[in-house]
């Protein structure tokens, strides 16, 4: 029997997307409301109560009123918001980093920030390692395409063609930072740099490294060794070998639900950057929201991926 699946702000991009990942799966069955009642919160608060699994696709405080509005104690939930994120009684959905089996016990999942996907996946495994310091001020950059910014920064990039780069976050503070910094296992805030350009979706995040004066780190090749071993086995975060010249983002970037890192070392072993690559609205959105929910529901976690 399929499991029903009710999406609270399917008219977004992240709800959009899960929904069409999910259009022809026999094993979900998507609770849908038309476009007076999914403004309507007697018929939202049904559909919220009367689900198998909810998946939340909504700013953080409606996040946070949709799940007051469950009376049950058997909807489970998945919130793509920044809401929950370091909230008690919410499993982080990051199953490579937190272990498959939270996930799969949970009731409650917090879908993790785009940025914080990246970031995570580099620093989190080193740290825990030993090999990278928990102490350390670490510095991320990154740059998105411009979906990640929700309906309000797509239009304004096609609307506005000649915008080139759009650096933003300047006054710090970004609410992205409670859950890098919690998560990753380190003690201080680390700088954050990100920037939006002009390709409708694709991320590359990227953590420069002074590899000289931390006593454990090793080199380059140390820590893509150990990022290696940490993911050896997933079907979805894969270390690459090779340096290219170059990292591109495309603006016609196909939608993916993969993870892929590198680590670039310099000549005399002092330096070294690491670079995530990933789709924001792939396992930075609804592609890690489908995966979790494989999970949850006990099927294979790639299903429906685009990997």
């Amino acid at each position: 029997m399929a499991q029903t699946v009710f999406i609270d702000g399917a008219a977004g991009t992240t709800g959009l997307e899960i929904a069409d990942r999910l259009s022809a799966r026999p094993e979900f069955e998507l609770v849908i409301l038309d476009d007076a009642r999914r403004k309507d919160d007697a018929a939202r608060a049904e559909a919220l109560n009367d689900a198998d699994f909810v998946i939340l696709c909504l700013p953080d405080e409606a996040a946070k009123a949709a799940v007051a509005m469950i009376r049950n104690d058997t909807t489970r939930v998945i919130d793509a918001s920044s809401a929950h994120r370091t909230a008690p009684g919410w499993a982080y959905g990051f199953p490579e980093l937190v272990g498959h089996e939270t996930i799969a016990g949970a009731r409650f999942v917090s879908n993790p920030g785009c940025y914080p996907t990246g970031f995570l996946s580099l620093v989190a495994p080193l740290v825990r390692a030993g090999l990278l310091p928990a102490d350390w001020p670490y510095v991320c950059h990154a740059v998105s395409g411009y979906s990640g910014g929700g309906k309000a920064l797509i239009a304004r990039f096609e609307e506005e063609g000649d915008i080139a780069f759009r650096a933003y976050g300047l006054a710090m503070g970004h609410k992205h930072l409670p859950e890098m910094k919690a998560h990753s296992g380190i003690t201080h805030d680390p700088v954050f740099a990100p920037a939006v350009v002009p390709a409708h979706r694709g991320m590359l995040v990227e953590v420069p490294l002074h590899l000289a004066m931390m006593d454990k780190a090793g080199s380059a090749d140390t820590l893509r060794a150990a990022l290696a071993d940490f993911y050896a086995g997933s079907p979805v975060v894969s270390v690459l070998d090779e340096e290219p010249g170059e990292l591109l983002l495309r603006s016609a970037m196909e939608p993916s639900d993969a993870l892929t890192l590198r680590v670039f070392g310099a000549a005399d072993g002092s330096q070294a950057r690491m670079a995530a690559m990933l789709d924001n609205l792939g396992k930075g959105a609804s592609g890690a929201a489908v995966q979790n929910l494989n999970i949850m529901a006990g099927l294979d976690e790639t299903a429906a991926l685009r990997l």
